[in-house]
């Protein structure tokens, strides 16, 4: 499980906002994901275009071990439930989120 850090201006974007409509202004945006690689090496990944996510590439700023360094490391099953339920537990608390 990985969280990164979008800059605010991805909230220019029409999909994002479309998918946050309780974004809570102030708060931060993020791009949750998950991986079998280091975390760090996904984020090189995201920021140089490969299989990365369009608004991590382009907003995308520092990861934010806070929200996930407890969560790792799990097997993948348990990943797949887990990135959902954080973007969900995010998105309630008024974060901008997308998710893969």
């Amino acid at each position: 499980m990985y969280v990164v850090e979008l800059a605010s201006e991805v909230l220019s974007d029409r999909r994002f906002r479309r998918r946050n409509p309780g974004y809570v202004e102030g708060k931060p945006c993020v791009y949750v994901g998950m991986t079998g690689l280091s975390v760090a090496e996904r984020f090189k990944n995201h920021k140089r275009g490969h299989k990365g996510n369009v608004f991590v590439l382009r907003f995308g700023t520092r990861l934010l071990p806070e929200l996930f360094a407890h969560l790792n490391p799990m097997p993948y099953e348990a990943a797949l439930t887990m990135e959902q339920e954080l973007a969900d537990e995010l998105q309630q608390a008024g974060y901008g989120v997308w998710q893969a």
